[in-house]
């Protein structure tokens, strides 16, 4: 792990490229939101943490959840929360609103939750898959 000396932060890589920001606050990104929007995000940080030890970032533009490395992301938005998972590989699902690949083992999978009954099974079949890439080192 690398600790960049101006913010302090940790990262898996050393030297990673990143906004040398200090970090907010969940209630900084929940402020003004109606209280189904934080039980959604409450319920996916639950999940994530069910997984193993899970640090919470409240980033500027963000939320990210991180094991050794970012393997997931919230961003609360009035009526929904947009998200993502990073797995190791391209899952095709119809609830993924969008896939992005930066590498062979690196796939970002976007999704749009606008309630807390969609943080099911599958979604939790997503986040475990998701926090063991982010325990892993980068490729």
């Amino acid at each position: 792990m690398w600790t960049c000396p101006d913010c302090g932060r940790e990262f898996a890589n050393r030297h990673q490229t990143h906004t040398c920001a200090p970090l907010g606050s969940l209630d900084d990104h929940l402020a003004g939101k109606p209280p189904e929007i934080a039980e959604i995000v409450s319920r996916v940080i639950a999940v994530a943490q069910e997984c193993g030890e899970v640090t919470v970032l409240p980033e500027k533009t963000r939320i990210a959840l991180a094991a050794r490395m970012s393997f997931a992301a919230l961003m609360p938005r009035r009526r929904w929360v947009d998200g993502h998972v990073v797995l190791a590989r391209r899952l095709e699902d119809p609830r993924f609103t969008r896939i992005e690949t930066y590498s062979p083992r690196n796939h970002l999978h976007a999704f749009r939750l606008a309630s807390v009954d969609e943080v099911d099974e599958r979604f939790r079949e997503w986040m475990r898959e998701a926090y063991e890439a982010g325990r892993k080192t980068a490729q």
